[in-house]
């Protein structure tokens, strides 16, 4: 597996999207931020202890989850904005 970054879903994402009519775009769009947000909340739920023993016992990780939901956050933009 190479090089993987949030360009390379962007594509994969615009790749996907150009198979549905210009029309249904937005909808597929909230369609699956939903699902994106559903998901993470459902992961979330589940392993919210050991979120929380991960950020008690792990001072350094803070930054790290920082990162990771400043990433989650552009990737939800970026799929609210396309057009």
């Amino acid at each position: 597996m190479g090089n993987f970054s949030l360009t390379s879903i962007q594509g994969l994402y615009l790749q996907f999207l150009n198979n549905f009519p210009v029309n249904l775009r937005p909808i597929i769009s909230i369609g699956l931020a939903v699902l994106l947000v559903y998901s993470i909340f459902k992961i979330i739920k589940q392993d919210f202890l050991w979120i929380i023993v991960l950020v008690i016992l792990l001072p350094s990780s803070w930054p790290i989850l920082q990162s990771i939901w400043a990433g989650i956050l552009t990737f939800i933009k970026f799929l609210v904005s396309t057009k």
